[in-house]
């Protein structure tokens, strides 16, 4: 892992205002070509973009910078906190496309509590991946480890939203009438060698037994 990952060049626009620190460019796009994110903990995803009318490269902007179509007015347009709810857990970060959900149609249960339809694009996930350095982050703790999944929403923008924010829709794999999801956040470490019952250290052989104590 590491605090700056490849991303996928996803071709859409920035909002000048953003290259411009706000003082201007309101309502103005540049194309752009993403190239790299990343995560500095307890701040908002940064992404990278090569500005293909500038042959510039133009980094840390937040996902609500970026849009794959002009906005129209009649759209809800969400800001930065709406379209990643949690800021980044960790300095260890890694880029994956999930196969499985690859294209496939979502809707994000937004924090205004109301549904914004998309596509899933790829995921963005985290943890301590450093042993000789003190963890000061909770990317591995169950109840609060959070994944980026990168949405192409159908507003123009992009979201990076936890799983538990996400409905998926396939017309093989999932039901039509969906079961509201009445689930509980995990909150259990797992581990398959922490039992006292079972030991392997008092045999040598190579098809060696497991021995209850």
């Amino acid at each position: 892992m590491s605090f700056i990952v490849n991303l996928p060049p996803v071709q859409c626009f920035v909002k000048k205002e953003y290259l411009l620190n706000h003082d201007s460019g309101y309502g103005e796009y540049t194309p752009c070509i993403w190239i790299s994110a990343k995560s500095i903990k307890g701040r908002a995803l940064y992404i990278e973009s090569l500005l293909t009318e500038y042959g510039a490269l133009y980094d840390k902007l937040p996902i609500s910078a970026y849009v794959w179509k002009f906005l129209d007015t009649n759209d809800a347009e969400y800001p930065l906190e709406y379209l990643q709810i949690w800021d980044c857990l960790s300095y260890d970060i890694t880029v994956i496309q999930k196969d499985n959900l690859k294209g496939l149609r979502c809707s994000v249960y937004m924090k205004n509590r109301f549904e914004q339809t998309g596509e899933y694009m790829f995921t963005i996930d985290s943890c301590h991946q450093n042993p000789n350095i003190i963890n000061t982050t909770l990317s591995e703790t169950p109840n609060e480890h959070k994944s980026f999944n990168i949405i192409k929403l159908d507003n123009g923008q992009f979201a990076a939203q936890p799983n538990n924010r996400i409905k998926f829709f396939d017309q093989s794999l999932i039901a039509k009438n969906t079961k509201e999801a009445d689930l509980k956040v995990s909150t259990i470490e797992y581990y398959c060698e922490r039992g006292d019952k079972w030991t392997a250290g008092d045999d040598s052989n190579y098809m060696y037994e497991l021995n209850q104590i």
